[in-house]
């Protein structure tokens, strides 16, 4: 069964690299028109002629999915550029690492502000379009169901040592979607989460990369020995790969998940922390 998503736009965060690239390029596929958002203005850019050169509709927006004016920024440019949201993935997210008696106030917030903040201004801003639109819809005798996927981490499920900020954060959102599921259920959205285990993105990278955050240098990566440990303890071996990432985020956006609302799917080749 082919996944049809003509007619229908998404909204992804986060959608310049790695999983969030490969989350958009499958819902452009799939027939999807898309908004992209990133911070880093080249990347994100990057995607967009990816999804262009294969026949797909996408659009850019860059920016600071933290900084408390842009959401409703994103969300308003979304509807104005394609009439409509119908699907909102909340990708964008890193990882600022240590353990706890070396975590700063400021490390803590900025995985609480990516992870779980950002997350709810998106929703917020969008709720708005989506409560009319599903009135409307519902008054005419119609079904539209529309879909929000949060991405998580098995460290906000079961809790990674040196991550008391991120597993918080990827904890709240796990919280949001719950709630949500609840709250929208009457508006016909399916709201739920997808929780990644050791995927092959820069995060999880040989020790030693950075990423460039706002001017900030943040160290990412993990150490050989984890990477190596990762397929003595997967029950497959090896790592994930981004488009193995993706594909779950396309189920949980497609009409094959309009009865699935309120969960948390875990995608880690078997593997828990």
């Amino acid at each position: 069964m082919a996944i049809d998503l003509k007619g229908r736009t998404a909204l992804v965060t986060g959608a310049g690299r790695g999983i969030g690239r490969a989350v958009a390029l499958k819902l452009a596929q799939a027939g999807a028109s898309v908004m992209l958002n990133d911070l880093d203005r080249d990347v994100v850019f990057e995607t967009g002629m990816l999804i262009d050169k294969e026949g797909g509709a996408a659009k850019a927006m860059p920016g600071d999915v933290t900084a408390p004016d842009f959401p409703e920024k994103l969300v308003n440019a979304t509807v104005g550029g394609f009439g409509s949201i119908d699907i909102i993935v909340n990708n964008a997210g890193y990882t600022w690492d240590n353990v706890i008696q070396k975590t700063t106030d400021e490390q803590f917030q900025a995985m609480l502000d990516i992870h779980m903040v950002a997350p709810f201004r998106i929703l917020r801003a969008a709720s708005t379009y989506i409560r009319e639109a599903a009135k409307k819809e519902i008054a005419e005798g119609k079904r539209v169901m529309r879909k929000v996927v949060n991405i998580t981490s098995v460290s906000g499920v079961d809790g990674i040592a040196g991550q008391a900020g991120y597993g918080s954060g990827k904890s709240g959102i796990n919280g949001l979607t719950k709630v949500m599921a609840k709250e929208w259920g009457r508006y016909n959205v399916n709201v739920n989460s997808v929780g990644f285990g050791f995927i092959e993105t820069r995060l999880v990278a040989p020790l030693g990369s950075e990423i460039d955050m706002k001017g900030k240098k943040i160290k990412v990566g993990v150490q050989q020995a984890v990477i190596d440990a990762v397929k003595t303890h997967c029950p497959l071996g090896r790592s994930g790969t981004v488009e193995e990432a993706a594909g779950p985020v396309l189920f949980f956006c497609s009409s094959l998940s309009d009865y699935v609302s309120g969960e948390i799917l875990i995608v880690s080749g078997g593997a828990r922390s």
